[in-house]
């Protein structure tokens, strides 16, 4: 049954802790041996061996890392808290982070830091839209012009 399992693992961590397992139930080799063969510490290949026998197969059923396990609020409670200083953004408006971030506070009921709700808007697809660094009518040559005449240099 573990050799079967061992062909269709799909991760390098679940291949290796089937190994781990049937290399004891086939070889009867040590834990020594095996945290040898594996590059894990005895430790490891004790504490695998203990819960194999204590779960069985549930133990080469990891669970993905990552995702949002902190989240104040779910990704659609975050939209809608966002929905009308977006809206008012996207008319021409001015977004104010600190507006956000009060109403953010209120929602929660706790204090947040400010980079929290950065990511939020982040998360969210929001970008901050500064001016142009000059003006588009701009005439370069006309400014370079201007500054070799004595009154424009300095």
């Amino acid at each position: 049954m573990l050799a079967e399992r061992l062909k269709v693992a799909n991760r390098h961590s679940e291949f290796q802790r089937i190994q781990c397992i049937l290399i004891r139930a086939t070889l009867g080799s040590s834990a020594s041996e095996i945290a040898r063969l594996l590059g894990w510490s005895v430790a490891t290949v004790h504490m695998l061996h203990s819960r194999y026998s204590r779960e069985g197969d549930a133990l080469f059923d990891l669970k993905p890392k990552g995702g949002r396990r902190h989240q104040n609020l779910s990704f659609e409670e975050e939209a809608a808290l966002l929905a009308p200083y977006l809206g008012r953004a996207a008319t021409g408006g001015i977004l104010v982070v600190s507006e956000v971030h009060v109403a953010y506070e209120a929602r929660i009921g706790k204090k947040v830091p400010p980079s929290t709700v950065y990511r939020l808007l982040a998360r969210h697809d929001w970008r901050k839209i500064v001016p142009r660094p000059q003006h588009p009518k701009a005439d370069p040559a006309a400014q370079a012009a201007f500054k070799k005449t004595p009154s424009g240099g300095r």
